[in-house]
């Protein structure tokens, strides 16, 4: 099924109205309001009312935008000062327990509710105009449409994953999809390879240590063997020479012949 931009439940005008004004539109309640509810500025059902020194009660946005311009009543013409508004509760309240329509009424929603309720219910009325969620989507559905038009939606045959790798998927992929169990697979594996490498290197450092070993005992074995060689050496040296002739050569002045 193909959807298309629906308009809200208010037809243009009114909700031009509503926007420039600051009460409530008269075609949103089942009942015409009293008069008494009005405000004389938008000449909507009263939002947010306020009395002035002078008694007379306005829309606070109203009478704000009104006084913006002129400092006096509307009504009476009375000088007016902001801080001398009072806010009258009890009036809001009764305004509250007005019954009306839903504004999605002309689209096909029949339920009514007072006026203090009626957020609450665009909430989780079924033909409120929901934007679709799909990435590049531009059409505006009802809410109770939603699931079906995601299903057959053009836009919602790929889109980024939700977890926020960045990837892109499709219908089948997004199904089998899993970010972290990836992850974890990947560091499982670089963990089994830092593993390995460290046991390798281990049994290099073994082979030299023991390498580093055998070469340290064989060059003491070497330098016990030279040993007696170099300790003989001087005993030899000693037999060869004649006895005195070390004291001949240590006490006879330099440049004297030898007798």
């Amino acid at each position: 099924m193909k959807w298309q931009l629906l308009s809200p439940g208010f037809s243009g005008a009114a909700v031009q109205t509503q926007i420039m004004s600051g009460g409530y539109d008269l075609n949103l309640f089942i009942s015409p309001p009293d008069c008494n509810f009005l405000c004389s500025v938008c000449h909507g059902v009263l939002k947010r009312p306020v009395r002035l020194p002078c008694s007379h009660i306005f829309c606070k946005k109203c009478i704000l935008r009104w006084l913006a311009r002129q400092k006096t009543c509307p009504c009476c013409r009375k000088e007016v000062r902001h801080r001398k508004m009072v806010h009258v509760n009890k009036l809001q309240k009764i305004i509250g327990r007005l019954e009306v329509k839903c504004r999605n009424a002309e689209a096909g929603c029949q339920v009514t509710c007072p006026l203090a309720h009626r957020k609450g219910h665009q909430d989780s009325c079924p033909f409120e105009l929901m934007v679709c969620p799909n990435e590049g989507c531009m059409l505006r559905v009802p809410r109770g449409a939603l699931d079906e038009h995601r299903q057959n939606c053009q836009h919602g045959a790929y889109h980024r994953c939700s977890l926020g790798c960045g990837a892109t998927l499709g219908p089948v992929e997004r199904a089998n999809h899993n970010c972290y169990r990836e992850l974890r697979e990947a560091w499982c594996q670089r963990q089994q390879r830092s593993r390995t490498l460290v046991l390798c290197l281990l049994q290099h450092m073994r082979k030299m240590h023991r390498t580093t070993g055998l070469i340290r005992r064989q060059l003491a074995d070497f330098l016990e063997e030279d040993d007696p060689l170099l300790v003989g050496a001087p005993q030899e040296e000693a037999e060869a020479t004649p006895e005195g002739s070390i004291g001949v050569e240590v006490w006879e002045p330099q440049g004297q012949a030898t007798l």
